[in-house]
């Protein structure tokens, strides 16, 4: 009898360490980060490209101003790539590496941002998670 109470004991033990774990991993999104116009009416922001993340990874600039995307991977071995396909922005960042990525969006819309990279057989970057999106007001 107190065999059989141990192991259950046990087992609602392991049953709520396994809950708070993934509870741990649940993901809350970050609000999107609006970007301001400068004095000198350029969009400026600052994206770190990380183990398959961008952040942040929800932006917001406004049509027809400047865009000055400064992309800092924060990786020690990974390279990745910044792609906004729509957009004609395509910009490889190196491990470790500061790039500065420049455009003007003409157009309102919600534009997907991703990573490309890959090192076969195993998925893409985009496919680990590595996206986000540009929204053009």
């Amino acid at each position: 009898m107190r065999a059989c109470r141990l192991i259950g004991v046990i087992g609602l033990l392991i049953a709520l360490q396994i809950a708070v774990v993934q509870a741990a991993d649940v993901v809350h999104p970050a609000p999107p980060f609006v970007v301001a116009v400068a004095a000198d009416g350029v969009q400026r922001a600052t994206i770190t490209l990380d183990s398959y993340s961008y952040t942040p990874n929800h932006v917001i600039v406004e049509a027809g101003k400047p865009v000055e995307l400064t992309l800092t991977s924060v990786t020690t071995i990974t390279p990745h790539n910044f792609i906004i396909k729509e957009l004609s922005v395509e910009q490889d960042v190196s491990a470790g590496k500061t790039v500065i990525v420049r455009f003007t969006p003409t157009q309102a819309g919600v534009f997907p941002i991703y990573c490309d990279k890959r090192l076969w057989p195993l998925p893409s970057h985009r496919d680990k998670g590595m996206e986000g999106k540009l929204e053009v007001k």
